[in-house]
């Protein structure tokens, strides 16, 4: 098909990539640990300042070795899925690549799971080994009891910091947070696997493995679940091939990376798709150091990484930018050093992306993706940035706008929007007719309604579902919402559609405001001032706060009658 968004790559930036950079990500790994070597690739950096770093060596040799005990002590074969359950801390980055290494599957589970959401998760994929964080380990019992998972190990946030601050950090948790509780499952902890590991190595060349030699290049990776397209939680089967050309593609679009040199701040939870591929896999590809944040909120938690390090690059979605334009801090003293920050995960709000601006003197690039498609679909070109805009289709990529029939679009007419290249997934884990649902002739359909214009710019106008009917008329909450981050006393909103009578459905606003004064009137006359009168919120509601993912984005779903969301302050 005619891709009329080449033309804005720039010279440098190929249309398509050949052959994979990399056999796997485990050679991915271990070719970058011998390009920069003793640099240091990853440092988590605490609330209270405390912090411990990892150089890309040490990453290589703890992986290597926890992936002999994975294979030779577990016993865990090719295949076999190992699930990570922790926030972002170094042990992230050591047991990720270690089971890449050994040849097994990634299961990302996020931590803060209840005992019931882990229970489905494992049942679904079936793990044969489990990494999980000292913190939420008490779960176990609980979530054990549909799938025995034969092999427990536990690590804290603390792990491989030096050991004074490890000592302090370890205290605070057990005796002032309480947020430790004793493991009453049969268990080891990460260390005393990785010093099992490194034994079975130095037995010789036999004993130490070379696990991923026969490990193709469309062998499953990792299991990235997510409600994805169809709503219903499911493993996305993302293969190393995905993975590693979506991080070729995205870095194609990317020009003045200084490799070796770069700062990333990683906020997003490396569990999450977004920063799982493009800040573990990406910076550490390019030698970056990546800054890793265990906990963000309250957002004075970045404040000592901002500080401390010379930030040069960060990922976020909308509310975490939305969030530090509003902290005194980071206004006072924006990071000097950096020089863009990448969106996604969420529609970027106008408003939200001046305010960055005009704060930081850099801009924030928007990009689009989704679990399904590893995730990057399309960027903005460093210099060829369009506001409003997710960008054009990254490398190798086709993207086209499907009418309801299946049939494209006219140019510059809203559709749902579709995908196809290597970056699309294998399909869901056990779900052929979910998968049969998404894919289709090599079709990632996304559930997202977009628009293009002449030059291949893609916008979206709104999620599928999300799509409010007024008296006949499709009303995009994304446009409204972004309508009303322009007004200066309100924080964050989310539009829904409800029940109305005759017109079928009422465009409903929940709004976080800044202002005590602000009323549901002053709202609605904003938002007539820039929308025409369909588009304007028929009722208004005020709340201290609105539910969120855990990446922060905005669950327009939990604020729906059927949803559980906080409780409004006045309507």
């Amino acid at each position: 098909m005619e891709r009329p968004w080449t033309a804005f790559y720039g010279p440098s930036v190929r249309k398509d990539i050949g052959e994979m950079p990399f056999r796997n990500l485990a050679h991915l790994v271990s070719h970058t640990a011998s390009v920069y070597g003793d640099k240091p690739a990853f440092t988590v950096c605490l609330a209270n300042g405390m912090n411990g770093t990892l150089s890309f060596r040490q990453v290589d040799e703890m992986s290597s070795s926890l992936a002999a005990y994975l294979r030779e002590v577990a016993g865990l074969e090719p295949g076999d899925r190992v699930a990570l359950q922790t926030p972002n801390c170094l042990a992230f980055p050591v047991v990720a690549f270690a089971v890449f290494k050994a040849g097994c599957v990634l299961v990302n589970v996020n931590p803060l799971y209840t005992a019931e959401e882990m229970a489905k998760q494992f049942a679904d994929s079936k793990p044969a080994a489990l990494v999980i964080i000292d913190m939420f380990a008490d779960k176990l019992p609980e979530a054990l009891k549909v799938h025995h998972i034969p092999t427990v190990i536990v690590t804290r946030v603390a792990e491989f910091m030096p050991a004074l601050p490890k000592m302090i950090a370890g205290a605070v948790q057990k005796y002032w947070d309480k947020t430790i509780h004793p493991v009453d499952v049969p268990h080891i902890r990460l260390p005393d696997a990785i010093a099992a590991g490194a034994a079975r190595r130095a037995q010789g060349p036999a004993s130490a493995g070379s696990y991923t030699a026969g490990v193709e290049p469309d062998a499953i990776a990792c299991l990235q679940y997510t409600g994805g397209t169809t709503g219903v939680s499911k493993g996305a089967m993302l293969s190393h091939r995905n993975i590693i050309m979506n991080m070729a593609q995205t870095m194609e679009m990317i020009s003045g990376v200084n490799k070796g040199e770069e700062v990333a701040l990683t906020a997003l939870p490396m569990y999450h798709i977004f920063a799982f591929t493009v800040n573990l896999i990406g910076f550490y590809w390019i030698g970056a150091r990546n800054i890793l944040i265990p906990n963000p909120r309250p957002l004075s938690n970045l404040k000592r990484a901002f500080e401390n390090y010379p930030i040069t690059w960060m990922s976020g979605v909308n509310t975490l930018f939305n969030g530090l334009s509003n902290e005194v801090w980071f206004q006072d003293t924006p990071p000097r050093h950096l020089k863009f920050a990448s969106a996604g995960g969420m529609a970027l709000q106008k408003a939200v992306a001046e305010r960055w601006e005009s704060i930081t003197g850099k801009p924030v690039l928007e990009g689009y993706g989704l679990t399904e498609s590893s995730p990057v679909i399309t960027f903005n070109p460093l210099g060829r940035t369009r506001p409003n805009s997710i960008g054009v289709p990254v490398p190798s990529t086709d993207v086209t706008c499907l009418a309801p029939d299946g049939r494209p679009v006219a140019q510059g007419e809203p559709g749902e929007l579709a995908a196809r290249g290597p970056q699309v997934m294998l399909g869901y884990w056990n779900k052929p007719e979910e998968t049969a649902k998404t894919i289709r002739d090599g079709w990632l359909l996304t559930g997202d309604i977009a628009t293009m214009d002449a030059d291949g710019y893609f916008r979206i106008v709104d999620r599928k579902k999300d799509m409010v009917l007024v008296s006949g008329f499709n009303v995009y909450p994304n446009e409204i919402e972004d309508c009303l981050a322009s007004h200066p006393g309100i924080v964050e909103s989310a539009v829904i559609g409800v029940p109305d009578g005759a017109a079928g459905e009422a465009v409903k606003a929940f709004i976080v405001s800044r202002d005590p004064a602000l009323t549901a009137e002053d709202v609605r006359a904003h938002c007539k001032a820039h929308l025409t009168g369909y588009k304007v919120p028929k009722l208004v509601e005020f709340r201290e706060e609105l539910p969120k993912s855990n990446v922060g984005k905005i669950l327009r779903k939990d604020l729906r009658p059927s949803g559980s969301a906080a409780a409004p302050v006045s309507a």
